[in-house]
Order: structure tokens, then C-alpha cells, then sequence
């Protein structure tokens, strides 16, 4: 059985509001899980501590039973002191121009400046 920390979503439509749960990793999003851990509200500014609640200690229990977190959680337990934060992955270059694209755009350039 595999066991991840995740985050569960609640609240309404464009109101958004998640608990953090432990749950296995086959179930569904908002389904079933074993224990609440704590919750999230993205609604809140940042700097409020009612954003972010967490059972830190419920949450080491379970990190010491093998549950891993998602990323989200991740970083909210990197904030809390409890682990380091997920790496953050490099943005894709698909929205740049390619070579040819580089390469006439270069061509161009000392003509445009020329005039």
C-alpha cells in the first residue's frame, strides 16, 4: 500500500479550499483517505498564518510509516521546517523561436540598424 500526503480540494466553484491528507495513492482526489492532517486556504494573503495549518506531528508519523508528499505539500512542509523543498524543474524552450527563426531575426538585425 502506498500512502501519500496530498491535498484534497473543497470549498466551492472559484472559492477553492483543501485539506491535507494522508491517503493511498490508487484513491481518487477527493475521495477517500485515512487521515486529515491539515489544511490550505489560497484564498488568504500570503503572510496570514491561517493559510497553512498543519499537524506537524501527525505529519512526522506518517513521513515515519513511508507516506510521501506531493510537491505542493512538499513546499509547505519545507516552509515549516520539516524536510527540504522539491527541486524546481527548468521551464521548458518550446515558446522560443528556432534556429532558422534566430538565425533570419540576427540576419535582420544589422540591416534594420543600418537605416
Amino acid at each position: 500500500m502506498s500512502l501519500k500526503i496530498r491535498l484534497s480540494r473543497g470549498g466551492t466553484k472559484k472559492r477553492p479550499y483543501y485539506r491535507v491528507v494522508v491517503a493511498e495513492s490508487r484513491m481518487p482526489r477527493d475521495g477517500r483517505f485515512i487521515e486529515k492532517l491539515g489544511v490550505y486556504d489560497p484564498m488568504l494573503p500570503h503572510e496570514s498564518p491561517e493559510r497553512v495549518k498543519l499537524d506537524l506531528e501527525r505529519i512526522k508519523h506518517w513521513l515515519g510509516m513511508g507516506a510521501r508528499p506531493t510537491d505542493r505539500v512538499s513546499l509547505f512542509l519545507a516552509k515549516a521546517g520539516l524536510g527540504s523543498a522539491p527541486e524546481r524543474r527548468e521551464q521548458t524552450k518550446k515558446h522560443l523561436p528556432k534556429a532558422k527563426a534566430q538565425e533570419r531575426a540576427k540576419a535582420a538585425a544589422p540591416d534594420a540598424s543600418a537605416q
